[in-house]
């Protein structure tokens, strides 16, 4: 169909505004706005049928003249995001079902190949106006925020995307979780039993680090995605854990990392400190996750009966370099699948003696249970230095000295 007929045919339907008129050929031709474009095919159907063009000035029956509001929405979204710290931002809006059945309607109708859906033009136009008031950059791929317009209730919401920064934490205590426990008898609800925090044991690393973060970001929530985890028991020192703390919903960006550092290691009071290196993305979170990082630990080895220091670190040579094959522990068997995992220990030393017990260094691949390698967990991790020595042996205590990283500069 020659485009004057599209035209003629598409206001057959009745009175149509340029934004939609322009809309309907959005893809064919770039460089006009949807209303310049919508304003052109008008003149050049007038033109071509030898009539005097009227300028569109009554009720749109496709979108019912929305775009003459747009002033009113960029007054909704500044209200909106009062308040709230920005550079980037992205608008986006939810369509009332009869302005979608209207204009799909007439794609369906005219078989259109080349419209611009109204959504489209709505998230654009108001952007940019919005833009041009607040100085304020659009963003489509990372924006700092993304508000939604309701153009059924007149309303805008603000979704405040998170901000990230990757660091190193030592944790000094045992007994504190890496992340927050719900209370196992009510689920987070509250109960006698947690005195009625919701709560299984009163700090975590995730919350010693997120709560002064929270106050200063004046965010709703610190999530702490680590690169692996120790057990509660487990002191980590050394060189720390790399780990990316997620700032939810932050009504604060810009903050200095190393004024931030201060802070939370000031509050935490030697429980937890923190060595922040710097700003972060979602993106690192999952490579933080997925990476093997080979782990040293230093353990204190309690075994039954007298051993000589000799013996002991003659059996524990045995293990330099062994494949061991680990089926998954009793103590986690409830949380992880039940299969063997092959793990390699890289590197074990014997250290000395510690009030009576044997001090031990291991560096193992990742996944490697500390534990039960050395307590062979009745005979589901083989070989085991237990095993070896032929007598029941275990960890007393444990500290993770070293987890390997990303690159950690600016």
């Amino acid at each position: 169909m020659e485009i004057n007929q599209q035209v003629k045919s598409i206001l057959a339907y009745g009175e149509c505004c340029d934004h939609c008129l322009g809309r309907f050929f959005g893809k064919r031709s770039h460089g006009l706005s949807d209303d310049e474009r919508g304003r052109s095919l008008k003149i050049a159907l007038a033109l071509a049928e030898n009539l005097p063009y009227t300028k569109f000035s009554s009720s749109c029956w496709v979108c019912g003249n929305f775009f003459d509001s747009i002033p009113e929405w960029v007054d909704r979204v500044i209200a909106t995001t009062a308040g709230i710290e920005f550079s980037t931002f992205l608008i986006g809006c939810r369509v009332p079902p009869l302005i979608a059945e209207n204009e799909e309607m007439v794609w369906s109708d005219l078989s259109l190949n080349e419209p611009e859906p109204f959504k489209s033009e709505v998230n654009r136009e108001v952007g940019k106006a919005v833009s041009a008031r607040i100085g304020k950059t659009v963003d489509f791929k990372n924006p700092d925020i993304v508000v939604i317009l309701d153009l059924s209730s007149g309303s805008a919401e603000v979704q405040i995307n998170s901000v990230f920064f990757y660091g190193r934490y030592q944790k000094f205590e045992r007994g504190i979780p890496q992340t927050h426990w719900n209370c196992r008898a009510c689920k987070g609800a509250g109960c006698e039993k947690c005195n009625f925090t919701g709560a299984q044991y009163l700090d975590s690393v995730e919350e010693l680090i997120g709560r002064p973060v929270i106050n200063a970001f004046d965010a709703q929530n610190a999530v702490l995605h680590g690169a692996g985890r120790e057990d509660i028991d487990a002191r980590m020192i050394g060189t720390g854990r790399p780990f990316i703390l997620e700032v939810v919903e932050p009504k604060r960006r810009s903050l200095d990392l190393d004024e931030l550092e201060k802070e939370i290691n000031r509050t935490a009071d030697g429980r937890v400190s923190v060595s922040i290196k710097r700003w972060s993305d979602r993106a690192e979170v999952e490579t933080l996750k997925s990476n093997k990082a080979h782990k040293k630990y230093r353990i204190l080895v309690e075994v039954d009966g007298a051993l000589s220091a000799d013996m002991f670190a003659n059996a524990l040579k045995t293990l330099q370099g062994a494949t061991i094959y680990q089926r998954t522990p009793e103590r986690v068997a409830h949380r992880r699948a039940d299969k063997i995992r092959e793990r390699i220990v890289l590197d074990v030393a014997y250290i000395g003696e510690q009030d009576g017990k044997f001090v031990v260094e291991v560096l193992g691949e990742a996944g490697l249970y500390i534990k039960e390698l050395v307590s062979g967990d009745g005979g589901r991790t083989h070989p085991s230095l237990a095993e070896i020595l032929n007598r029941s042996a275990h960890v007393f205590c444990l500290d993770v000295v070293q987890v390997d990283g990303a690159k950690e500069g600016d």
